[in-house]
């Protein structure tokens, strides 16, 4: 059987009266803590970019789906059939072909002291708070007695594959800084960007907007693209037997001009019908390389831009005010807990057990 115990509150209110001096001092020491904590965390600007993008679904499927998501049904999120359409645009934002594409983005921060590409930033522009550099220190310790085991290290080029160390730290943070988001009841996509700097926010939102457009353009193109591609070898492949068999009959023309021998008129119909069936061919091959290249501007996706990136004016970091009165209530409440250890034996009281009749 377990046994109970009650708070006294009256010891404890006497208690906390005869050490209000202590609390004063813990909490003006959590508040100097906490300033000291607010002032030394780098400000985070965010910007961000709304798109709206082109559906090609039909409109009654699109109808179906306007309702269904109305009554807030579970619908076919991709009418359009395709791979990848823009309820799974934030997985490409974990995926490192597409991260890793980010690392050349030029940025400039508010003053102009920076010049660089966005990997370059991450790695020898960034703020870092004080209480950070020893977990820092201890990482670049292991590694050095790791000696080099675990991901390759170099200076070589961008693998997705095969990330150097230094590579795919500089992507996991990427992931962290680059967000995106897509509304399923109107399939409006946010594209947010974080960073230290004001005017580099805005520049990786309105970068990441244009890389998502052109890997998206990319893919929705990649077929028609291959399709043109062999066209045109179809077509120069064509025109290059279309070109032998024209001069093939000139030729033979030129050199039996005067000849009324049955046999050469003969060939020479045979020569004219071949040069013909080239130029029906190269003619057709052609056309279909014509609608290809239309077919390119039609897979085309496009976007609207409902909100640009702009600089942002204020940080994104949590109030100072908010974070020094938060660490005076955790201070204070340390100081209570204190107390209630130190006098728990006067605190804690068993109840006597009540009289039996």
């Amino acid at each position: 059987m377990q046994t109970k115990y009650e708070l006294n509150i009256g010891r404890l209110v006497a208690i906390v009266r005869k050490s209000g001096r202590s609390f004063v001092y813990w909490g003006l020491g959590s508040f100097v803590l906490a300033v000291i904590v607010a002032f030394s965390i780098p400000r985070i600007y965010k910007a961000g970019v709304l798109l709206a993008p082109e559906t090609s679904s039909n409109s009654l499927m699109s109808n179906m789906s306007s309702l269904a998501s109305m009554v807030e049904l579970n619908a076919n999120p991709n009418p359009t059939g395709d791979a990848i359409y823009p309820e799974i645009y934030p997985e490409l934002f974990s995926s490192p072909e597409f991260i890793t594409g980010l690392f050349d983005i030029q940025v400039e921060s508010s003053d102009g002291s920076i010049r660089t590409s966005y990997y370059n930033y991450l790695r020898k522009h960034q703020k870092i708070e004080w209480w950070s550099f020893p977990a820092i220190w201890l990482q670049k310790l292991m590694r050095s007695l790791e000696g080099g085991n675990g991901m390759p290290s170099g200076n070589g080029g961008v693998d997705p594959f095969q990330l150097t160390r230094e590579q795919y730290g500089v992507m996991t943070t990427i992931q962290k800084n680059v967000i995106c988001s897509v509304d399923k009841k109107t399939s409006v996509i946010y594209i947010g960007a974080t960073a230290q700097d004001a005017r580099i926010a805005a520049i990786l939102a309105d970068s990441v907007t244009q890389h998502l457009q052109a890997f998206i353009t990319k893919y929705k193109t990649k077929k028609a693209v291959e399709d043109l591609a062999y066209l045109d070898q179809l077509q120069a492949e064509a025109l290059a037997d279309y070109n032998a068999a024209r001069r093939a009959y000139a030729q033979f023309s030129d050199a039996n001009v005067d000849a009324f021998l049955q046999s050469v008129r003969t060939k020479s119909d045979e020569l004219e019908n071949e040069m013909q069936l080239k130029y029906n061919i190269y003619s057709q091959i052609t056309q279909q390389a014509q609608m290809a290249k239309a077919r390119i501007q039609e897979k085309t996706p496009a976007f609207t831009t409902l909100q640009s990136a702009t600089i942002p004016i204020k940080h994104s970091n949590t109030p100072k005010i908010i974070i020094a009165g938060v660490f005076v209530i955790l201070g204070l409440f340390v100081r209570l807990m204190v107390l209630l250890f130190k006098h728990r034996n006067e605190l804690f009281i068993r109840p006597q057990a009540q009289p039996t009749a």
